[in-house]
């Protein structure tokens, strides 16, 4: 079967690879779409921390081809939860799994879905529609994420949040806020994106943080920082009211370090917090995606072959682009 393995940092290729054997508990899936993440390309870069020469690729879904011992359906189509907690160590015991210090994470840690199969335990797995369209599956585990982080920031009907960064986390994160009865904001550079933002619940779309100012003069009660950029997240705290409170969803490289005023932070009692992974989400994501609570049409920007897909993560997205999925043949 192809693909694609990075080798090392800044090697990406896809090459020929043996079709993996499910081992007890586990399912052998014939992978219909995955997405790329910019995860995926802070692994490429080395900004984000993996194992050498695995198969990358983390939020997928396909059709169960080997159910093995697990008694699952064969032909069913799943979506891939990439998060393997021990249950054991100190984190998961307090109920924090997605902190597990011997997390093993598909795609990053073991072998994932950027190839034509993957196999896959049958524990992490969740069961979606036949009928579903086979590219929305792959969007079941950022929702996962983003669900996680708006749980932390527990948005309240009536509230107001700004969403920064217009990619697929953030037009998410609008949906999930406009669920909530939350007035929603979206702070994106991009035209395109701010257009979809409004078409996906956005009351208001600018490209401008002064513009939000305007809009809201005392400020949101919640940021959702979705960009992953440090500019962003520096000036999220900004834009919050005060009293309210500031979730940092977007994935910054490892290293890179972000400036911020205490003085402002104790004396407006902003609260800031983090959001890592998806604790306990992935199977409400997919229900969501599976009902039509969350759409995820309109985020594919395009798909593209299995051959391409390291070429696509090594390069810089395109202008405008949501979210690209590859789609083996």
């Amino acid at each position: 079967m192809q693909a694609t393995r990075l080798l090392r940092t800044g090697d990406i290729r896809t090459v020929e690879a043996p079709v993996p054997q499910p081992g007890p508990g586990e399912l052998l899936i014939k992978v219909e779409a995955a997405g790329i993440c910019g995860t995926d390309r802070h692994l490429f870069k080395g900004e984000f921390p993996s194992v050498p020469g695995k198969i990358l690729g983390h939020e997928f879904s396909g059709i169960i081809v080997d159910a093995g011992d697990t008694g699952m359906d064969l032909g069913a189509r799943v979506t891939c939860d990439p998060n393997t907690w021990c249950g054991a160590c100190a984190q998961c015991l307090r109920g924090r799994v997605n902190l597990c210090q011997n997390n093993i994470a598909t795609g990053i840690h073991r072998d994932g879905g950027f190839a034509e199969y993957c196999a896959f335990p049958a524990a992490k797995a969740v069961v979606l529609p036949a009928g579903l369209d086979p590219l929305h599956g792959a969007f079941c585990e950022p929702l996962a994420c983003t669900l996680h982080g708006m749980d932390i920031g527990a948005a309240q009907a009536g509230e107001r949040v700004l969403v920064i960064g217009g990619g697929v986390i953030g037009l998410m994160a609008v949906q999930i806020a406009r669920l909530a009865g939350a007035e929603v904001g979206l702070l994106t550079h991009s035209a395109a994106k701010q257009g979809l933002g409004r078409e996906l619940g956005a009351d208001h779309a600018v490209g401008d943080a002064q513009l939000v100012r305007e809009i809201w003069p005392d400020g949101a009660d919640l940021v959702v920082e979705c960009a992953g950029v440090a500019a962003t997240v520096a000036q999220a705290p900004s834009l919050a009211r005060t009293g309210g409170r500031v979730v940092v969803l977007g994935v910054l490289p490892q290293g890179e370090q972000v400036p911020i005023e205490p003085f402002d932070l104790l004396f407006r009692e902003v609260q800031m917090h983090f959001s890592f992974l998806n604790p306990f989400t992935h199977a409400r994501a997919a229900a969501m995606i599976a009902n039509g609570s969350i759409i995820v049409a309109p985020l594919v920007s395009r798909s593209i072959p299995l051959d391409q897909a390291a070429a696509a993560i090594a390069s810089p997205p395109p202008k405008g682009e949501v979210r690209a999925i590859v789609v083996p043949r």
